[in-house]
């Protein structure tokens, strides 16, 4: 079964940057497409960026479009979140997953499972 495994987060100054790692195992990622979500305390996991299969095609939330940019290396089975401009609405544990397949569509937030994993934290502090 496909796992994947978040890391790369950490604690930044507002305006700085982070690059965030989403590596899987147990599969192959380029079958999938794939989200990034966070999540702020006591809310629900929200839908930041998303990539398809191709990677041609990427979707981003609107409080993130201009700053953050997803990518995939399939070679390496690892999909990126660059995360520039940080401020500190962007406090939150990440999360990536698989996502449902969509047809001559962007990608939308619909994980395939919800086997979440441990997420990881990003804190945008002065």
């Amino acid at each position: 079964q496909l796992q994947l495994v978040e890391s790369g987060g950490g604690l930044v100054q507002p305006g700085g940057s982070l690059r965030l790692s989403c590596v899987a195992s147990g599969g192959t990622l380029e079958w999938f497409a794939i989200g990034w979500f966070r999540q702020y305390p006591g809310k629900e996991r929200q839908g930041v960026a998303c990539i398809k299969r191709s990677g041609r095609s990427t979707n981003y939330a609107n409080s993130v479009k201009g700053r953050f940019t997803i990518s995939r290396d399939n070679a390496k089975n690892t999909v990126y979140l660059q995360m520039s401009n940080l401020d500190s609405e962007d406090t939150a544990v990440y999360y990536c997953a698989a996502l449902t397949d969509t047809i001559d569509t962007p990608c939308v937030f619909i994980p395939r499972s919800e086997n979440w994993g441990q997420g990881t934290q990003v804190t945008v502090s002065s």
